[in-house]
């Protein structure tokens, strides 16, 4: 059977379990996750387990994911997530308006991103974004969302990418 390393719970986190479903609470917040029936999930002395079970189609891959998942999680309410996003082009700026982010991407109108719930945004710069937050998926889905508003093209390399995003260039058509 194949064997899944242990999460080891860092100072501060608390893991329930109630049937299926695992709570993580950390210094962040609270984050909660419904766990495959196929897989089994036990924690004691600050070491959460996870088992597949038996003759359960899938429950290997499944395991994976849940103990991915609630890696996250633990990581999220201790630490939490950050990605950094940057604008690159003539004009184009970012502000933080409370929960909203207005962005001028050289459109003939404003782009106002209203944030999901637990994301919170920040701008050290015009052309810097700091999106935050104790849930992975959602920070990334968040930042998802931004940068299609405008992606970064092969020529000049404008729009919207991510800080560790290399973009990789095309040369112009020649005469």
């Amino acid at each position: 059977m194949a064997r899944l390393d242990p999460i080891t719970l860092p100072k501060g986190v608390e893991v329930s379990i109630k049937e299926q479903a695992v709570t993580v609470k950390g210094g962040k917040g609270t984050l909660e996750h419904r766990v495959h029936p196929s897989v089994a999930v036990s924690a004691e002395d600050n070491v959460v387990t996870l088992t597949p079970q038996e003759g359960q189609p899938g429950a290997i891959a499944q395991s994976g994911t849940a103990r991915a998942l609630i890696n996250n999680m633990v990581i999220g309410v201790s630490e939490g997530f950050e990605k950094k996003l940057e604008l690159v082009g003539v004009g184009y700026r970012a502000q933080a308006q409370g929960n909203k982010l207005n962005l001028t991407l050289g459109f003939s109108h404003p782009v106002d991103y209203q944030m999901p719930e637990g994301v919170s945004v920040e701008t050290p710069s015009q052309t810097e974004v700091v999106l935050k937050g104790i849930d992975k998926q959602s920070v990334g889905q968040a930042a998802a969302e931004i940068r299609a508003f405008r992606p970064p093209e092969p020529y000049k390399g404008k729009g919207v990418k991510y800080a560790d995003e290399h973009i990789v260039r095309k040369e112009a058509k020649k005469k």
